[in-house]
C-alpha cells in the first residue's frame, strides 16, 4: 500500500499527476465506502498541507480549508450566520468523528444526507478546486451533481470552502430529523438563514433541505414568497416543497420526509429569529 502525506499543496498535485491515490482527510468514510468494491492501494492525505487547517476571514469572505474538522469547526470564531453549520457539526456522528471528519471531505463525499450541506448553500457557499493547470471556484449549488458525484476533475483537489462574508445581523437555525439524536443518518435536515427588517418582518431569507433528494438544495420560490413575511405566522404551502424528490427507504417514507420538512423549516425560521 502506498501512502502520501505532502506538506504543500505543489507536492499533493504533482502526485495527482503522477498516480491515482484515494483523497483522504479524516477518512471517516473510506472504508464504508469500499465495502463490496475493489480496495484502493493508494492514498493521499491532505491533512497536514500548509494552510488546510485554518479557518480565516479575507477581506470579503471567510475561506475554511480541506482538512478543517467538524470540532474546528465547532471552536471557530464565527458570526451568527454560521450557527446552522455549528449545529450541524454537532450533530455528526460522535465526538471520536467531529475531531478527525472534515467539512470538505462531507461535501466531497456528496451523500443526499450529508449534514453540511444544508447550512453551506444558506450560506452561499463556493468551492475552491486546484489542479496544475490552476485554481477555480464554483458554486457549492453546482459541485454536488447527484449521489456521491460532482464536478470534482481527475487530477484535481477541493482546497477550501469560501463563504461570502455574511451581514452581521443575520441568524441562523438548523433542524435535524433522525431515529435518535446522536449517531444517525438523517432522515430530513433544514437550514435557514434570514434578516429581518425593523417591525420583524423577513428581509432576506435562504432555505436549504437535504435528504429529501438526490442533493440538497435551496427552496428559491419559498424564499421569494418569504421575503416581507412574519415568520410567526407565514404559512408554508405544497409549492415551496415541489422541488423535492424524497424516496422511501428504511428510514422513512418520502410522503413522511415532505410533511417532516414542512415542520422543519417553520421551527428553523422561529428559532432563527428567536437567536
Amino acid at each position: 500500500m502506498s501512502f502520501s502525506q505532502p506538506k504543500d499543496l505543489a507536492s499533493a498535485l504533482s502526485i495527482l499527476e503522477d498516480a491515482e491515490p484515494r483523497i483522504i482527510a479524516g477518512g471517516t468514510d473510506v472504508y464504508p465506502a469500499m465495502q463490496g468494491k475493489k480496495r484502493c492501494s493508494e492514498f493521499l492525505d491532505v491533512t497536514r498541507i500548509d494552510g488546510f487547517t485554518d479557518v480565516t476571514l479575507r477581506d470579503d469572505y471567510y475561506r475554511i480549508g480541506a482538512a478543517v474538522t467538524w470540532s474546528d469547526i465547532i471552536k471557530a470564531e464565527l458570526p451568527p450566520a454560521f450557527e446552522a453549520l455549528k449545529q450541524a457539526a454537532r450533530t455528526v456522528g460522535s465526538v471520536q468523528i467531529q475531531n478527525a471528519a472534515t467539512l470538505v471531505g462531507n461535501i466531497c463525499n456528496a451523500s443526499p444526507a450529508a449534514d453540511g450541506v444544508p447550512p453551506l448553500l444558506a450560506l452561499d457557499a463556493e468551492v475552491e478546486l486546484a489542479g496544475t493547470d490552476g485554481v477555480r471556484v464554483m458554486p457549492l449549488s453546482k459541485f454536488i451533481v447527484g449521489v456521491r458525484r460532482t464536478a470534482l476533475r481527475k487530477k484535481e483537489l477541493c482546497t477550501a470552502i469560501k463563504v461570502p462574508r455574511p451581514a452581521s445581523n443575520m441568524r441562523s437555525k438548523f433542524e435535524k430529523l433522525g431515529s435518535r439524536s446522536y449517531l444517525v443518518i438523517s432522515i430530513a435536515m433544514t437550514a435557514v438563514n434570514v434578516l429581518l427588517d425593523d417591525e420583524g418582518r423577513i428581509a432576506e431569507a435562504k432555505v436549504a433541505v437535504g435528504a429529501c433528494s438526490a442533493a440538497a438544495q435551496r427552496l428559491t420560490a419559498l424564499e421569494v414568497d418569504l421575503v416581507g413575511a412574519d415568520p410567526r405566522t407565514f404559512e408554508i404551502k405544497a409549492h415551496h416543497l415541489a422541488p423535492l424528490q424524497p424516496i422511501d427507504d428504511v428510514r422513512g417514507t418520502g410522503a413522511y420526509r415532505l410533511d417532516a420538512v414542512g415542520e422543519q423549516i417553520r421551527r428553523a425560521l422561529l428559532g432563527a429569529i428567536a437567536g
